[in-house]
């Protein structure tokens, strides 16, 4: 067996020991992987949970839906407002702390209402790296992260999507819209519909990894810089659009698509 097939066993064999969990799902390549396996191996013992939220655009809402859908899934939405929380919307420095505690006491709270014994998510061993406050949080509610436990790296679950079929397997990387703030810039929901619109924008013409970081009222793209000539071909439809959306300036980042951009100022 190859060293990819050991941890995809491996992670099969510690699912089952889990006997039944609740995974929090985003329809993302990450967690869409673990439920997929999770729910092999446990049937209707795995459920899927989705929070709704500003923080999250409603094309990865309802891919989450139709993936669970399609995989005859159990799956409970509910929806959250991390605005409400106190600091949050002040978007410090350890926001993704305050915002993934909410969130994962909320889906640890679903999960005991269903008699699942634990919540696991879709952390991986490429997050150990950057700077990642929410995993403290992950930690504090001793929420499970089978792909890390197993070793698992996105690049092999991306190769082990792929075998799966599932859709996901080369699924551009997603963050939730509020990491597309400048530490400190008050988040609102205005801003938050300014982004998720500009992002839809750039997606709905082709472009796939990519972020639109709101700086006030400047929007600063990221792209694959293989793409820089491609993007300023639309340079005219794409400043009205951006402008009309409520964005003063539109900026082309040079150093092209980065996880984590904003961590560079900490």
């Amino acid at each position: 067996m190859t060293d990819i097939q050991i941890k995809y066993e491996a992670l099969k064999n510690y699912l089952r020991e889990l006997g039944s969990v609740a995974v929090a799902y985003s329809s993302g390549v990450d967690s869409t992987f673990l439920l997929s396996v999770a729910h092999d191996v446990l049937s209707d013992r795995a459920i899927a949970i989705t929070a709704t939220s500003k923080f999250f655009p409603a094309r990865e809402i309802d891919e989450a839906r139709a993936f669970c859908v399609e995989h005859g899934i159990d799956q409970i939405v509910f929806d959250v407002n991390q605005l409400e929380l106190d600091g949050v919307k002040d978007n410090p420095p350890d926001r993704c702390y305050l915002c993934k505690k909410f969130l994962f006491e909320r889906i640890k709270a679903i999960a005991a209402d269903n008699n699942l014994a634990h919540v696991i998510d879709g952390s991986n061993m490429d997050d150990d790296g950057d700077y990642r406050p929410g995993m403290r949080a992950l930690a504090e509610l001793n929420i499970i992260s089978p792909l890390r436990r197993v070793g698992l790296w996105k690049r092999e679950i991306r190769s082990l999507s792929k075998e799966l079929g599932l859709p996901t397997w080369d699924k551009p990387s997603f963050a939730c819209l509020a990491s597309r703030f400048v530490y400190g810039e008050t988040i609102t929901v205005e801003k938050l519909l300014m982004v998720e619109r500009a992002e839809q924008f750039l997606i709905e013409r082709g472009f796939r990894q990519l972020r639109v970081r709101i700086h006030d009222r400047l929007a600063r793209i990221e792209i694959e810089p293989t793409e820089f000539d491609r993007l300023l071909k639309l340079r005219a439809e794409l400043t009205t659009t951006f402008k009309a959306l409520g964005f003063q300036y539109v900026a082309l980042d040079l150093q092209g698509y980065r996880t984590g951009s904003m961590n560079e100022t900490l």
